[in-house]
């Protein structure tokens, strides 16, 4: 019921009341509309921009397409001429501020709202078109009003679109105040506890902490309308309290997705993502529907065996048995119990770590295979996989043990090696496991202790199931055949299933550095291969002292170098915007000096200046002056970009300017140093 007080004095506040400063009554609007054009004249199939432009009464304002409440956002009727169509509203950022439904949206002053217009390809020249907007809007201040005007635009059509500078301005300060697109974001939302939780990862260190969140979507609350915002080993979470009923007290459901504005130094559009379902069980199943689940993970697990980065580990096995297909059955028998225990023990510990982040933050915020949402991770995984696959192709030998990961049934340490088979199953088996078992694992971490690690334990049955079988009933490794000259074959044919794990992990690991930092990991692993090489070449029995020593140091050398070059990078301390002429514009007419980097992937020296030139020490002195980066991206042809060059004077890149409001630019040389940026940006 208080709601639907609210409700009704908002209703009531809708009421036209006179008020100092302009006339209230009849039809005539208090805020004054205009609609501009950013083209002078346009061109058949030519994209071009209007804006509706709204100067409102002081001390009166518009609302934001989430008002946060039962206000109306602007809105615009288009009439168009055939063959025209208008794209949506791009929304400028906000103001927050406190309503009667909590935070509300606002925008103060005269905002601007654009809109793109593709004008259709065949259009006669030499002739005029009209353009007819109906706009409606609601301005509110004590109280509130409803507003509206029909506006129209004529446009001559030419052979080529002309832009109208008079606009200019208009348009440059109308994108300055909308919020950027982010580049290389991993975004995802999930509930929690009735609320939603949206789940960022930048693609570099962000250069100062998000304030709040404002939504898109109606019966969501702002960040600060008791939700929160936290950073946790690189990932924020922003969590947002959902209004569930509405003003008549009837229930709201939660929508499909969240998009938004993330709130900070540099506003940022979050794109819509679909919220993931996932059903949160407070209480233990009915034993029926709990077999069904054990079932579930029980199959999966089995079929997790044929994914693309299990099956490398099976083939390394089944060379264990293959090897040892004569052996002593109690033998075989014990390695199969003991690679199953190590697959169970593997799936506890990463369970019971699963379990205690539930307990901590909740079982819609933290997934199965999170192990692999850590670079480090899928750094050690990577190399593993790329270092058992040249040993595997011939390029070194560490002898059948370590070919097969401890695979030698015989050996001293052949229960340790099948063990560890065990757990580097796992570790390798999880992130496999959503295609199959999504929905189980997803009713799962809602279960109860006991349930709980019970049917993750189902799932590490079914992972080691076959090699369990095999070691019970050897009879049916008599089947394989013998071991022969043929193995070095299957030996090296299966050493290529482990480049793909490789290079799968490559591309996981690339999505978590990003594709800039890639080169450092390919060159690091060429070095790894470079130190097997070198290994396997020289290091051997019958080698010299003095050369196998040699060999060694280099091995060691060349390897040390790899992994320094693989590692995970450090987050990136500048962030980059991409390039655009109107950015720039509007950066310059903010009072900001620019720094422009032209650059491309292919580009060597690109690359060089970007490892060595931006010391913490320039950094900071950019940060300092207030200097914003833009980074111009030539890795594939952008004719822009080359206007941009030969407006300079320069074609080849790479090339580094920076730009001062009222002063001439500043190119820098093409080979960076510390040095030179310290010196030219000490003069800003």
């Amino acid at each position: 019921m208080i709601r639907l007080s609210l409700y009704l004095f908002a209703l009531i506040a809708y009421v036209p009341t006179a008020q100092a400063g302009f006339e209230v009554g009849g039809n005539t609007p208090a805020t004054k509309a205009e609609l501009f054009s950013e083209a002078r004249a346009i061109a058949p199939g030519s994209t071009f921009t209007l804006a509706l432009k709204l100067d409102q009464p002081e001390g009166w304002h518009s609302y934001y397409k989430n008002s946060g409440g039962v206000e109306q956002s602007p809105a615009i009727q288009w009439k168009l001429p055939q063959g025209f169509s208008a794209g949506p509203i791009q929304w400028p950022v906000p103001a927050v501020k406190d309503g009667y439904f909590g935070k509300s949206f606002v925008y103060l002053g005269s905002p601007a709202f654009l809109v793109d217009i593709t004008a259709p390809a065949v259009l006669q020249t030499k002739e005029n078109v009209t353009l007819t907007a109906s706009a409606t809007w609601q301005i509110c201040s004590d109280l509130c009003r409803d507003e509206n005007q029909t506006l129209t635009l004529t446009l001559p059509v030419v052979a080529k679109l002309e832009k109208a500078p008079e606009n200019a301005n208009l348009f440059a300060n109308a994108r300055a105040s909308q919020p950027v697109m982010p580049t290389n974001w991993q975004i995802s939302a999930q509930p929690k506890d009735g609320d939603i939780l949206v789940r960022l990862v930048p693609s570099s260190a962000l250069e100062n902490d998000p304030t709040d969140f404002i939504p898109d979507q109606p019966f969501v609350q702002a960040a600060s309308d008791g939700g929160s915002i936290r950073h946790e080993d690189g990932v924020w979470l922003i969590r947002l309290k959902r209004v569930t009923k509405d003003a008549f007290d009837k229930p709201v459901a939660m929508g499909a997705s969240v998009s938004g504005i993330l709130l900070g130094k540099q506003p940022i559009r979050i794109q819509d993502t679909a919220i993931a379902a996932m059903e949160t069980i407070s209480q233990s199943l009915s034993f029926s529907r709990f077999l069904r689940i054990l079932g579930g993970m029980l199959l999966g697990g089995m079929i997790l065996n044929l994914m693309p980065c299990v099956f490398p580990v099976i083939g390394l096995k089944i060379m264990g048995f293959v090897n040892q297909s004569g052996s002593d059955r109690k033998k075989i028998a014990m390695h199969g119990l003991t690679f199953t225990l190590g697959v169970l023990v593997s799936f506890g510990v990463l369970s019971g770590i699963l379990f205690a982040a539930r307990s901590a933050a909740g079982a819609d915020s933290i997934g199965w295979g999170y192990q692999l949402q850590n670079p480090w991770v899928v750094f050690t995984l990577m190399l593993l996989m790329f270092v058992l696959a040249l040993n595997m192709f011939g390029v070194f030998e560490v002898g059948i043990g370590a070919t097969s990961i401890g695979g030698s049934l015989q050996s001293k340490h052949g229960l340790s090696g099948s063990f560890f088979s065990g757990v580097l199953a796992t570790v390798v088996a999880t992130p496999c496991s959503a295609p199959f078992l999504g929905p189980a694992i997803a009713v799962a971490i809602g279960l109860p202790a006991f349930q709980f690690f019970t049917a993750f334990g189902a799932m590490a049955v079914g992972l080691a199931l076959p090699y369990l079988v095999l070691s019970i009933f050897p009879g049916l490794v008599g089947f394989l055949p013998r071991p022969g000259v043929w193995m070095e074959s299957f030996k090296q044919g299966m050493s290529f299933l482990l480049f793909a794990a490789a290079g799968y992990l490559l591309w996981v690991y690339a999505g978590q550095i990003e594709g800039d930092n890639l080169l450092g990991p390919i060159f690091g692993l060429c070095c790894v291969a470079v130190a097997t090489w070198i290994h396997g070449r020289w290091n051997l029995p019958h080698r010299k002292r003095g050369t196998r020593t040699a060999a060694f140091v280099l091995a060691i050398l060349f390897a040390a170098t790899g992994v320094f070059l693989a590692k995970p990078p450090q987050p990136s301390a500048l962030v980059w915007e991409p390039w655009s002429e109107q950015r720039v514009t509007a950066l310059l007419d903010e009072g900001r000096p620019v720094y422009i980097d032209f650059t491309a992937k292919w580009c060597a020296t690109c690359q060089a200046n970007k490892l060595h030139a931006y010391t913490s020490e320039v950094v900071a002195l950019m940060k300092k002056k207030g200097v914003a980066t833009l980074k111009g991206d030539k890795t594939r042809p952008n004719p822009q970009i080359e206007a941009a060059l030969q407006k300079f004077g320069r074609s080849a890149i790479p090339v580094n300017i920076l730009l001062t409001p009222g002063k001439e630019p500043v190119i820098l040389p093409e080979l960076l140093t510390p040095g030179s940026l310290l010196e030219v940006l000490g003069k800003l």
